[in-house]
């Protein structure tokens, strides 16, 4: 009932807003635009394809239906000197007035885009319906037939740009056959500039290609002829020749004018004003141009990203003086600015845990060139507090927690120490360590974490990003345990906490680990709920405790009391660990998009070890799975809490399964709207007393995978976005079969409505 209550006051709600006139903001005789409709008369030709050319679309719509937006812009008055109205008209979307003069843009627009396809004949017919005081529009797009090459010629004006232009011809966009699309055209004209810009040939242009297309009276076949030949007004000489690197100056802190002392190393000369702060031999290292060799336009992108990307480097900048008319060198000027060399921040924070409260302070201090050689040295110091006012049976009532965290960055990677290997990859080692100390009423936990991590990519494959930990070390250990968690769960026979049994010892993990993140799209702006189409392949693979494990088989280590091999006497994990993760967003229009996400984890145990530590075991639920049920309260498989209550200390497993589809759309201001279905479900591969129903089985965990639906509402704020996600049950595997297996058609909001809060999109 109250959710049947909340649904029709939310319907009122929006009907209201739909029925409130915009008319009164409008002058006379003019006309809201109502709607806009794109079609065509050509099946392979998709409207969609097209929308982006509309120079005038009507006012927002909510899931398609509702002018939500315009809804809140009327509710206020024309009176801008009032403040209700000027809040109204800022985050809601005022009336879109019909203007004739942008319906004919769109028109041109369109027959423009469907001629660069190929389609040379193509026209578009406007129709335009006017009732009262709206409008509605009709682009109807008639491509006709498309046009295709027939045949293909090339003609130079220099031997030698020809011969460089077809010693590379394998990797040529055109050929016989292909539709006359000006895109591809455009993009060999690209390839081909920047081939020459990467030989030496500094002052080759765009504007030494051009195309000629011939065509025919009622035919679809093109004669087609690329031209490269000199501009209007350009020395030949100097167009043709192919330069090489003379001399290369940098600059470090040094501003035009200012004196500076000098030294040359590697074929660079260095100018600083006193002692220069980054060693030389990491300038010559990160720098790619090189004296005598020729000029390259690759050369000099790599060398901004490798310097931009030393954590001292504020910002550096390249120049090449003009040459001589009779001179075939360069001279490079590589200007350097550096970020200040520490830095200190102290944050506070306020926590609230169902009730008890408490805050947190972090102390961290960063510096930027440690040793000269562009290294950066972080540390920070974290203290927090928390009244706990719940528990029964526990002396102290508090939680008392304190750690040390540093990150030493070396920005370069000790399998490519050489200038060679540079022009191949980028990347950076990272040395850390973490120590952590818990103080809860149950226990007191330490945590010490030691590991030796990479990170690169290939110049020329910018989408890749590999990561690697080389070697990890985690060590736990628990120095007080009270009697009343022991006994209430450590002690005994009950096989229900055998997982968090194991998760309260003394624990050691030496692993490795490889991942690697693949991006369709080269760059992402952090916060963008609106994409173009894109994806993103995710995958890692985790290894643990198989050297230790093969060395205690090689000296003969005795086993424990367990059957387990130990070091320091304290029994090691074993296991090995994969995910996968693919997320694709696909852009509807400017305003809206549809995302999917899929995801796969497996976790086995296997030689020292017969269970995955608590901290690797996977958990379904929250903000970022199913998002009809809270944190860890699903799984594994359809296994309930006794007595139908969560149980967070069992409700984990070792395989992982998440699907989910999410429409996001604009709503008004910096408000995002998302309707979204999710599925998923974690299993255990063995199977444990505990947790009945929890294993993973061929014939059956499809009847268990969990189904939630819902609503989101999304504040961005360009740097982060703040998201409330509200999802309701729609298939429940915790009740094999009947009524309550299917909560979508018999929804109760108490028992099946999750609200969630999150920084940052869910995939």
């Amino acid at each position: 009932m109250k959710f049947s209550l909340s649904f029709l006051l939310l319907s009122l709600c929006l009907a209201l807003l739909s029925a409130c006139s915009p008319t009164r903001f409008m002058g006379e005789g003019e006309s809201l635009l109502s709607s806009v409709r794109l079609k065509s008369d050509a099946a392979q030709v998709n409207p969609a394809d097209y929308r982006s050319h509309i120079r005038q679309e009507p006012n927002l719509r909510w899931l398609s239906t509702i002018k939500v937006p315009l809804g809140i812009y009327c509710l206020s008055g024309t009176n801008d000197r009032l403040l209700f109205n000027r809040i109204m008209h800022r985050i809601g979307e005022a009336p879109v007035v019909y203007n004739d003069t942008l319906m004919r843009h769109s028109q041109a627009s369109l027959v423009s885009a469907l001629r660069t396809k190929g389609y040379l004949q193509a026209t578009v017919d406007t129709e335009v319906q006017h009732k009262g005081q709206r409008t509605h529009l009709i682009y109807r797009m008639k491509p006709g037939r498309r046009s295709y090459v027939q045949s293909l010629r090339h003609l130079y004006d220099s031997d030698t740009i020809a011969a460089i232009v077809r010693a590379d011809s394998s990797r040529s966009l055109l050929y016989r056959g292909m539709p006359l699309d000006l895109a591809v055209l455009d993009a060999e004209r690209n390839r081909i500039i920047q081939l020459l810009q990467n030989k030496g040939f500094a002052n080759i242009n765009n504007e030494f290609v051009s195309y000629t297309a011939d065509t025919t009276a009622n035919s679809t076949s093109v004669d087609l002829t690329f031209h490269f030949r000199l501009p209007p007004n350009t020395d030949r000489a100097m167009a043709y020749r192919a330069y090489r690197i003379g001399r290369i100056n940098l600059y470090e802190n040094v501003e035009d004018g200012q004196p500076t002392d000098s030294t040359f190393y590697r074929g660079i000369h260095f100018f600083t004003n006193g002692r220069q702060q980054i060693n030389r031999f990491v300038y010559a290292r990160n720098c790619f141009i090189l004296l005598d060799s020729l000029y390259s336009d690759r050369a000099t992108r790599y060398s901004y990203q490798n310097l931009n990307a030393l954590g001292a480097v504020n910002y550096s900048s390249i120049r090449y003086l003009p040459p001589q008319p009779s001179d075939s060198t360069l001279q490079a000027h590589i200007f350097v600015q550096l970020n200040k060399p520490h830095g200190i921040s102290f944050d506070l924070e306020g926590t609230n845990t169902a009730g008890d409260l408490g805050g947190a302070a972090t102390l961290a201090y960063t510096h930027r060139n440690l040793f000269r050689g562009a290294e950066s040295l972080s540390m920070k110091l974290r203290g927090a507090y928390e009244s706990i006012r719940h528990l029964e049976g526990y002396a102290h009532q508090d939680y008392i927690e304190y750690g040390f965290e540093s990150t030493l960055r070396l920005p370069t990677l000790p399998i490519t120490t050489t200038r060679a290997g540079l022009r191949r990859y980028k990347g950076a080692t990272d040395l850390s360590l973490l120590y952590n100390s818990q103080n809860r009423p149950e226990f007191h936990r330490r945590l010490l974490t030691a590991a030796w991590q990479l990170n690169w990519n290939k110049h020329s494959q910018p989408n890749w990003q590999n990561h690697l930990d080389l070697l990890s070390l985690n060590y736990v250990f628990m120095p007080w345990i009270s009697q009343t968690f022991r006994r209430n769960y450590l002690e005994g026979d009950d096989p229900r906490y055998a997982v968090l049994r194991y998760s309260y010892e003394n624990l050691f993990i030496m692993k490795s680990s490889y991942g690697f993140t693949y991006n369709s799209l080269r760059s992402r702006s952090g916060g963008q709920l609106y994409q173009s189409n894109g994806y993103q392949v995710r995958a890692n693979i985790e290894s643990a405790g198989n050297l230790l494990y093969g060395l205690s088989k090689v000296l003969h280590i005795h086993r424990n009391a367990d059957g387990h091999y130990t070091l320091f006497n304290i029994p090691y994990s074993q296991y090995i660990k994969a995910d996968f993760d693919y997320s694709q967003s696909l852009r509807i229009n400017e305003k809206s998009s549809v995302a999917f996400h899929a995801a796969f984890g497996i976790a086995i145990p296997y030689g020292n070890s017969t269970i995955i530590p608590y901290e690797k075991r996977y958990f379904s639920g929250g903000a970022n799975s199913v998002r009809g049920w809270s944190v860890r309260t699903l799984g594994p498989g359809a296994y309930v809490g006794k007595d139908g209550n969560i149980d967070f200390i069992n409700q984990t497993g070792n395989l992982k399964l998440d699907f989910s589809a999410e429409y996001r759309a604009a709503l008004f201001w910096k408000f995002e709207g998302a309707a979204f279905v999710d599925a998923g479900n974690v299993w255990n591969t063995r199977n444990y007393m505990d947790q009945p129903g929890g294993q993973f089985r061929f014939n059956s965990f499809y009847k268990q995978i969990a189904v939630a639906y819902g609503v989101g509402l999304r504040l961005n704020l360009n740097y982060f976005i703040l998201r409330f996600d509200g999802g309701m049950k729609a298939i429940n595997p915790t009740v094999p079969s009947g009524r309550d297996h299917y909560p979508i058609f018999h929804p109760r909001f108490s028992r099946d409505f999750a609200l969630h809060f999150a920084v940052g999109l869910p995939f």
